[in-house]
């Protein structure tokens, strides 16, 4: 089956190199174009091993869709794709599209889909291969496959832990099921999905007037990006490394202040910070911050604490 792969950065490059590894015949790749004098890693990867390269800036454009055509794909595999594609481009290849998603589709469509199951407290997030339509995260499912969300994963930790080696593997599944024709097509259920746009710096400033959960799981769902912040002295500082701690105190009071971390009150317990990330100070031990800038008990973080 002649497989174009589609997608950018270590994902799609661990897709490709998954498909190469068994003799898959991929005759294209497709991927974002150059910023600068970066190089994306799925394309030097393509490069190395011979293989074509296109990078349209744009998929609206009917020339791409004839030069994809001219490629006689039966296949097109979506590893990780910013892109919107048209259902022209699409469906250029013989048997269609596949493309990873890393939510249980129909919940969670949009660009940050594993960052808001972890915001809003969920247990239990996964990936999704489906194939792709004119909306956004909208066709039918090929497969899924459910992922637990720990207590204290973060964004990091559920996607590379879990979510990509995972989507890696079932887009190989989704790839075998297409071929020996045993994929499905499952609707989604329009009425039982949720959309969430990107999760963007103004969504993760922290609130410490709400309880605990609910800021420390903002806090590991934001991180390592956006990544949530809060304020001291007017200054911003980014929060990296925490855990829930007890402490009586305002909301946004710190309440201890220890060699290697600071402890700050929430509405309903506390977060031990072990590392931020300061102004003129990059990434730097909480207990170093604390030394360097005076900060003892009782000062305040937070714009909202009076």
């Amino acid at each position: 089956m002649r497989l174009i792969v589609h997608g950018q950065q270590a994902f799609g490059q661990s897709v490709l190199e998954s498909l190469l590894a068994r003799q898959e015949d991929v005759v294209a790749v497709y991927c974002s174009p150059d910023r600068g004098e970066r190089q994306d890693p799925l394309k030097t990867f393509a490069v190395e091993k011979g293989l074509p390269v296109y990078q349209p800036v744009s998929y609206k454009d009917s020339a791409v869709w004839a030069e994809m055509d001219a490629l006689k794909a039966d296949l097109c595999v979506m590893a990780y794709v910013t892109l919107f594609i048209p259902e022209a481009a699409l469906n250029t290849p013989r048997l269609g599209s596949i493309q990873y998603h890393p939510s249980l589709l129909p919940l969670h469509k949009g660009p940050s889909s594993i960052n808001w199951p972890i915001i809003f407290g969920e247990k239990k997030t996964g990936l999704s291969i489906f194939w792709p339509d004119n909306g956004l995260d909208t066709g039918p499912i090929l497969l899924q496959r459910e992922v637990d969300i720990g207590p204290d994963d973060t964004l990091g930790s559920l996607y590379f832990n879990h979510l990509f080696p995972m989507g890696v593997e079932a887009l190989v599944e989704g790839v075998d099921r297409v071929r020996d024709g045993t994929a499905e097509q499952i609707p989604q259920d329009p009425d039982e999905g949720t959309y969430e746009g990107w999760c963007r710096k103004e969504d993760v400033e922290v609130d410490w007037t709400q309880p605990v959960d609910t800021v420390y799981n903002l806090i590991r769902g934001a991180n390592p990006q956006p990544g949530a912040w809060t304020t001291y002295n007017d200054r911003e500082l980014g929060i990296l490394d925490c855990r829930k701690a007890d402490a009586k105190g305002a909301p946004g009071e710190v309440v201890a202040v220890q060699s290697d971390s600071l402890v700050v009150a929430t509405a309903s317990g506390g977060l031990q910070i072990d590392r931020l990330r300061a102004p003129d100070l990059g990434k730097i031990g909480a207990g170093e911050f604390a030394t360097r800038t005076e900060l003892a008990p009782g000062s305040v973080f937070g714009r909202q604490v009076k």
